[in-house]
């Protein structure tokens, strides 16, 4: 037996895994933390900081009202760029990746308070390149929103420089062209490829 106090934390707990719509395996690497570490919150072995469960309710609250009003998230993204790119068409990935930046624009413009929705830890099931270009992409959203960046943009730069090929432009002159913020993560992308209509 747990006394009140512990029992309505993991109660809160309990809602906040229910609420974001993921597995508890999926639910606990989005906040950062392990399964087994989620699970001993849950069975009040062991008390979760208060900021854990702030955090937990919160990016649970964000993800059930995305899925209400179909808004899309940083999970969303990353699943869409898995699936092109397990189809080695880099065109149709790279799309999907600005589509992904745009929808996080709007998302951050529109309904701020789901931001907590692209906080998350996304899965490490995407190439490393497209991983680090969706990071450098959404650190850079939140920046320009005036927000923090979440942590797991903060990814290291790519081992090998990773230039986008842009007809009639030279790879020194695509990196000529390409932003500060992009090319300090060794991604090298004309500043005209990184706009959309």
């Amino acid at each position: 037996m747990v006394d009140q106090d512990t029992q309505a934390v993991v109660d809160r707990l309990d809602a906040a895994v229910a609420a974001s719509g993921l597995s508890l395996r999926r639910f606990a690497h989005a906040l950062g933390t392990s399964a087994s570490r989620l699970s001993s919150y849950r069975t009040g072995r062991v008390a979760p900081s208060a900021a854990f469960l702030l955090r937990a309710e919160r990016i649970a609250n964000a993800l059930r009202q995305a899925r209400r009003d179909s808004v899309p998230t940083i999970l969303d993204a990353m699943e869409s760029i898995r699936r092109a790119d397990s189809k080695h068409d880099d065109d149709w990935t790279y799309a999907l990746a600005l589509e992904a930046r745009d929808r996080l624009r709007d998302t951050l413009h529109r309904h701020r308070s789901l931001a907590a929705t692209w906080e998350i830890q996304p899965p490490a099931n995407v190439a490393e390149r497209w991983r680090a270009l969706l990071a450098a992409f959404v650190s850079h959203e939140f920046t320009e929103a005036g927000l923090p960046a979440p942590p797991w943009t903060e990814a290291p730069k790519l081992a090998t420089e990773w230039v986008l090929d842009t007809p009639r432009l030279s790879a020194s002159e695509i990196k000529g062209e390409t932003p500060d913020w992009l090319a300090e993560r060794n991604i090298f992308i004309a500043e005209k490829d990184l706009v959309t209509l």
